[in-house]
């Protein structure tokens, strides 16, 4: 009797549009080649894999040791195929940046190549030119509320900067559901998953910076506990304009042993080189006063995920800790911010004077014009704080120096409306925002 065979046919996988892929596009048009850089399974293959003519996937196991030696022996022919050529995880083989900038000089023709990679290459000394007028950057981030669906883009962040806003319905966001967010991330490997396994996947990534990426990166090995608890430590001061001492203190009082604040710092480069964290840099605007403005970087993780994995807090955890919650959240909304804020080329900062007044956000566009957002969980009490920071802030700008901002804006983590108060501050559930 013959057996029925039993053929096991896969689904093919929707690819979610991103942000990304016009930015990608538009680069593709000015420029020979251009680098994708971002955390790890936030989506740039995929997105690469979008715009390719082909792709050589350098760390592919069956070729992954021929492509490097041809890598050291001749790079070109790892170049050779149709356009754009997509050479994934590039920095396993430095040595190709002055190969692809020398091939996109000759060729002089644009959307030559697109290299990606989870990490700067462990030895810059190789690269004997930057690449700059012949390799753009394109930074990706894990995905904003919109681009994951869980924002309905009644409000565009674009329109803020003309002077439009129209009222409009958010999304119902719970504070159970924020919550999930938070602790899920913005991967695109997990929103189809199961809530068990969505949150499941954060973990993994924390564990897998702790255990090998860390070290990886710049082959120097790295103890796994005590990046751990650095990253436990981070999360712990995240929004906050703390100093590496004040890290050291805190991991000193938990055994940190021999370590030192060299050491903490070595760490930390090594996290930002594979894009874990990313600080928020401050703003300097023209004031009328002489007020004196504070420098340093505000401490984030790439996604609240990280965070929410380096700590071990879950979904119900924050429910039980609002004001951990309201931490966490202001993460979130900066990770949105900042890929709203790329593709209107614009950069995302950080206020702080010397009076203590402080503004989470502001988004400053190349063109000058500039918006003041503060960041609050929800409610009235939170919201009104939040709208006396803005008005506080921008009548201390000097107008004659500089633009009036385009917008003040409360972004809020609840609330069912986006709608204008009678001092011009904007509130705006971040479930209905979008670039």
């Amino acid at each position: 009797m013959q057996k029925s065979k039993i053929t096991l046919m896969e689904e093919p996988i929707t690819y979610r549009k991103r942000i990304a892929d016009k930015l990608l596009s538009e680069q593709l048009e000015a420029s020979g080649a251009v680098l994708i850089q971002g955390p790890k399974w936030c989506g740039k293959t995929t997105t690469a894999e979008q715009q390719a003519g082909s792709i050589i996937y350098m760390d592919e196991p069956k070729n992954r040791q021929a492509n490097l030696i041809l890598a050291e022996t001749d790079p070109q022919v790892l170049l050779q195929g149709a356009v754009p050529r997509v050479i994934d995880e590039w920095q396993l083989a430095p040595s190709l940046w002055d190969t692809v900038r020398f091939e996109t000089s000759h060729r002089r023709s644009p959307g030559q190549f697109i290299l990606t990679g989870s990490a700067v290459p462990p030895d810059l000394s190789e690269q004997t030119h930057s690449g700059i007028g012949r390799i753009a950057r394109l930074t990706m981030r894990t995905m904003s509320l919109w681009e994951s669906g869980e924002s309905n883009g009644s409000v565009r962040l674009e329109s803020m900067f003309s002077g439009e806003f129209v009222p409009a319905s958010a999304e119902n966001m719970s504070l159970e559901s924020l919550a999930f967010l938070i602790c899920r991330g913005g991967w695109p490997g997990s929103l189809d998953l199961s809530r068990k396994a969505a949150l499941r996947q954060a973990l993994n990534y924390a564990d897998a910076v702790c255990e090998s990426d860390i070290s990886r990166v710049d082959d120097v090995c790295r103890d796994a506990d005590f990046a751990r608890r650095l990253m436990r430590s981070y999360a712990r001061h995240q929004g906050q304009q703390v100093p590496l001492s004040t890290i050291y203190a805190d991991l000193s009082g938990n055994r940190a042993g021999s370590m030192t604040e060299d050491t903490i710092a070595s760490y930390l480069r090594a996290l930002r080189k594979i894009f874990v964290i990313e600080d928020l840099p401050a703003w300097n605007p023209n004031l009328r006063s002489k007020t004196a403005i504070r420098t340093s970087d505000t401490r984030y993780f790439a996604d609240p995920s990280i965070a929410a994995a380096s700590v071990g807090t879950g979904p119900e955890d924050l429910l039980a800790d609002l004001n951990t919650l309201g931490l966490f959240f202001e993460t979130m909304a900066v990770r949105d911010l900042r890929v709203y804020a790329e593709a209107l080329d614009g950069k995302l900062y950080h206020y702080r004077d010397k009076t203590g007044l402080e503004c989470d956000a502001v988004i400053h566009l190349r063109n000058g014009r500039y918006g003041l957002i503060e960041i609050k969980l929800g409610g009235d009490t939170l919201i009104e704080s939040g709208a006396r920071t803005l008005l506080k802030l921008a009548g201390k700008i000097d107008t004659e120096a500089m633009s009036a901002p385009s917008f003040l804006m409360v972004l809020t983590g609840t609330g069912q409306y986006a709608y204008r108060r009678s001092d011009g501050v904007c509130v705006v559930p971040i479930s209905c925002l979008r670039v």
